[in-house]
Order: structure tokens, then C-alpha cells, then sequence
């Protein structure tokens, strides 16, 4: 989910008596990030660029990516205006005809810093003429924030889907969970409270919102929320 806070311009003496509305700025920032990796097996030197579209980060990043070897690649994220900035490194752990396997381990810069870690296993589709198709994948992520917008900690595992919905455009979608900060059973329940009196002896510690802002704390749910498009501009071979 998105992340925002608005602030609210007070009205001036000039427009007093006149009954019209504060001015209201929209600050969009990032809950979390999570990085667009290469979905083929890259050869050394190989480059790709690209933009990523995310709900987790509102505005869109930019990102490239060079393979420093036939088995290793490493990727680079600038955020607009800053907040979805990034790198993180793949490397190859397995390949077999048109299956591979990938880990890749990444840091972001956002309001919940956090470092992601997942392992990836990407299967390539074959066409009716046996021509190498589109591919799809899914991961395992370990994902920690050491310092949230709280200050405080989370550590949150998940799972993630992926595929291409066309030469130059695919997506990602997935859910991370900190088991600490709500059960799991309570995902979708949209009245649990950390608050209540079930729950604040356990989570009471927990909030899903930071108290200095409107937004998503390290421990809320909308943190473990990622869902991205992506666009590929260019892929350079060596």
C-alpha cells in the first residue's frame, strides 16, 4: 500500500472571509523496497536498464544492472526523489535447461531501511514452435528492518510470484509477515487492533502506525505489502 502524510497549509489573511480551502501538500515516501532483478541468465558484461512502478513507493525508480560475471550481476536503484535507492547483488546457483535458480540479497533506502534476502527459482515457458517462451518465477524473502520508522525492529518472511506480461513489461507481487507484530490469521481482518484488550499484553508494543505521522509503522502490514510493475528500456549484450 501506498504511504503518505499530508500537510496543511494554514490559511493567509488574504484569503480570510472568503471561505476558501487550505492548500494541502502531498508528500509521498516509501514504506519498503524491494528490487527489480534480472529475470535471464545474465553473461558477463551483459547490462539492462529500466523504471519500476511499485505501491510501496509511489513515485517510480530507476534502476540498471551489469553482470560482473556469467554467474553474478549487480543492480542499482535511484529513487525519485530518493526514497526506493538501492543495490543488491544476484548471484547463479543453479541452471538446467529452462530452469535456473538465483539469490539475491538487497538494501534500500526508505522510512523501514530494510535488506532483503531472497532466493528465487525462475522456469522458462517453450513456445509451439519450441522457441524459448516467456518466463515466470517465485521467491522466498527474508526480509529485516534494522531501525524503522520507529526506531524499533522487524523481521518478516514471505513469498512472491512473478512473469512477464510482455517483451517489456513484467510484474511481482508479494506479502512478507512479521509474525510479531500480528497473527497471521488476523491478516484480513481490517478491525484487528494492537490495542485491544486481547491483544496489547502481546502486541501492545507493536503499533502498525507511527504516532508522530499518519504512516505505516516497521510492525503494519502495509509493510509487508509489495507489489511491482516493471519496464525494461534496453538490454545490451557484451
Amino acid at each position: 500500500m501506498r504511504c503518505f502524510f499530508t500537510h496543511k497549509v494554514r490559511k493567509s489573511a488574504f484569503h480570510r472571509g472568503f471561505g476558501l480551502s487550505a492548500i494541502i501538500l502531498f508528500l509521498f515516501v516509501g514504506c519498503a523496497t524491494h528490487p527489480t532483478i534480472s529475470t535471464t541468465r545474465m553473461e558477463k558484461g551483459m547490462s539492462s536498464y529500466g523504471y519500476t512502478l511499485s505501491v510501496e513507493n509511489v513515485l517510480p525508480y530507476v534502476w540498471y544492472r551489469y553482470a560482473i560475471s556469467d554467474i553474478s550481476n549487480v543492480g542499482f536503484r535511484i529513487g525519485l526523489p530518493v526514497y526506493g535507492t538501492g543495490i543488491d547483488y544476484s548471484r547463479l546457483l543453479y541452471s538446467k535447461g529452462n530452469k535456473w535458480d538465483v539469490i539475491n540479497i538487497a538494501w534500500s533506502f526508505n522510512p523501514n531501511r530494510n535488506i532483503d534476502l531472497s532466493y528465487y527459482k525462475f522456469r522458462q515457458r517453450k513456445s509451439q514452435n519450441n522457441r524459448a517462451g516467456m518466463t515466470s518465477w517465485w521467491a522466498l524473502r527474508g526480509m529485516y528492518i534494522p531501525s524503522g520508522i520507529m526506531g524499533k525492529t522487524s523481521t518478516r518472511i514471505g513469498f512472491l510470484f512473478g512473469g512477464w506480461m510482455g517483451k517489456k513489461l513484467g510484474y511481482e507481487l508479494g506479502y512478507y509477515h512479521d509474525f510479531n507484530s500480528m497473527p497471521i490469521s488476523s491478516l484480513f481482518d481490517m478491525n484487528w487492533n494492537t490495542n485491544s484488550e486481547e491483544n496489547k499484553e502481546r502486541f501492545g508494543d507493536t503499533p502498525h502506525k507511527d504516532p508522530a505521522s499518519p504512516m505505516p509503522s516497521e510492525f503494519s502490514r502495509l509493510t509487508g505489502i509489495s507489489f511491482q510493475l516493471f519496464f525494461v528500456l534496453n538490454q545490451k549484450s557484451p
